[in-house]
């Protein structure tokens, strides 16, 4: 394609877009995404509301959960405007929240928890799905490119961008292929380029990253998808655990399940490891999913 960035462009322009220009007073701006087109990506708002956050707290404090609950989508067309609130410093954690807004109207709340580093009591008990590595997988890049080529004229513009994270689907995507499946789903991920050292761009990278593939799981089972206009969808509310340190431009293993859908909702957990087995952060998150009636024709 033409006027392609390079992994090193498209990793420096998702830092910048991440990143919220802070305006003063606890208050912040979050960019507007290069060539955006319709509605903002949820996990760039979550994303630029918990490195707002974070700049408001002791950098001795890294970020271990956050909750966020989506008002209203957001449009690309406008930058989003950041709001936090001090709400707590103790001894050990802080806790701070976060009020997303564009044009004057709330599109998202967050809340995120921060604690000073300590020892503790230490178990793990999620094993390390057996899957391929991402090496024998094929690049998602070529699988939407293909994709494209059939793709409803109004989402090819989405199958078509350049990314800068890269993701390899163990099952392949929901959007490739109608037959109904057992909802549960294996992407590897990371960025496609080095990151700079700084944990809070890696956690931002990951709680980035964390809105993909997730909401779709809960359409597996009934083989439908949104690229292909059958059904509407957007996530509700979403949360994130930060467990131990990780590297977000190094592969990272996102296993998703969805125990239950119902009601318009379709609930959603995911983990994600390391490549050698650790589990370094948890994902829950609820979404509006509806199937959509074909209109019938005069």
């Amino acid at each position: 394609m033409e006027n392609e960035r390079t992994p090193e462009q498209l990793v420096a322009g998702l830092i910048k877009l991440l990143e919220p220009k802070p305006n003063g007073d606890d208050h912040f701006t979050g960019r507007k995404k290069r060539g955006g087109v319709g509605r903002v990506f949820g996990g760039q708002v979550i994303a630029q509301a918990l490195l707002a956050a974070e700049t408001t707290v002791d950098a001795d404090r890294p970020a271990h959960s956050l909750h966020a609950y989506f008002l209203r989508g957001g449009a690309e067309d406008f930058e989003i405007e950041y709001e936090v609130a001090r709400d707590f410093d103790g001894g050990s954690f802080s806790n701070r929240r976060v009020v997303a807004s564009q044009q004057g109207r709330p599109i998202l709340n967050l809340t995120a928890s921060f604690q000073r580093q300590q020892d503790g009591l230490h178990h793990v008990d999620a094993e390390m799905p057996d899957v391929p590595p991402p090496e024998d997988l094929e690049s998602e890049t070529a699988v939407r490119r293909r994709f494209a080529e059939t793709a409803r004229p109004e989402a090819r513009h989405h199958f078509l961008a350049e990314r800068p994270v890269e993701m390899r689907a163990v099952e392949g995507r929901h959007w490739t292929n109608p037959k109904p499946a057992p909802p549960r789903s294996h992407s590897w991920f990371k960025a496609v380029a080095p990151l700079p050292d700084d944990p809070r761009i890696h956690r931002a990278v990951l709680a980035f990253t964390s809105d993909m593939t997730l909401l779709g799981t809960c359409a597996l089972p009934h083989g439908l998808s949104w690229a292909r206009g059958e059904v509407m969808s957007a996530s509700l509310d979403h949360a994130v655990w930060f467990h131990e340190h990780f590297r977000a431009d190094e592969w990272l293993l996102y296993a998703t399940d969805s125990p239950w859908s119902g009601g318009g909702r379709g609930y959603n957990r995911g983990r994600i490891f390391t490549r050698d087995g650790r589990l370094v952060a948890s994902v829950a998150q609820e979404g509006m999913i509806r199937k959509v009636v074909p209109k019938v024709q005069d």
